[in-house]
């Protein structure tokens, strides 16, 4: 139940993360920042979603090189996010070209982002103390 809770967790944070970024690119990428605020509140729940069924896989993957599981895991999941957030763009704003502005540079920044917060959730214990400590134990 603790990874649970720490997966839910690590959504939460990485959507107010996530969510700032895309309702400031969405702002300066349109010059709208009522678009901005619709985008990012729009993506709240699709991406919360994804991100923890996201979460759950990589949960379940045999990868265990630290380096290699944050990087894959940024490129999946920004491959994931990216094309909802065009979407989302696409049903908002209703402009293809800015749409796809904002994926490609939501695609730099939270790269850098999700890389850095997947770093410092590598570091966090809540809710895998045991498992690390049972993984030192066996490796």
């Amino acid at each position: 139940m603790k990874l649970i809770k720490r997966h839910i967790a690590k959504t939460i944070s990485w959507r107010i993360v996530g969510t700032v970024d895309t309702m400031l690119l969405s702002w300066f990428v349109t010059g709208d920042i009522n678009v901005g605020l619709k985008i990012g509140f729009a993506e709240v729940t699709t991406k919360m979603l994804l991100y923890y069924l996201h979460e759950r896989t990589w949960f379940k993957s045999s990868l265990r090189d630290a380096s290699k599981r944050h990087f894959y895991k940024t490129i999946t999941w920004r491959f994931i996010a990216t094309f909802d957030t065009i979407i989302l763009s696409i049903l908002i704003w209703g402009d293809v070209s800015h749409s796809f502005q904002i994926g490609g540079a939501e695609t730099l920044t939270k790269t850098v982002l999700y890389y850095l917060h997947e770093k410092m959730w590598y570091k966090i214990s809540y809710g895998v103390k045991k498992l690390r400590k049972t993984r030192k134990n066996i490796g």
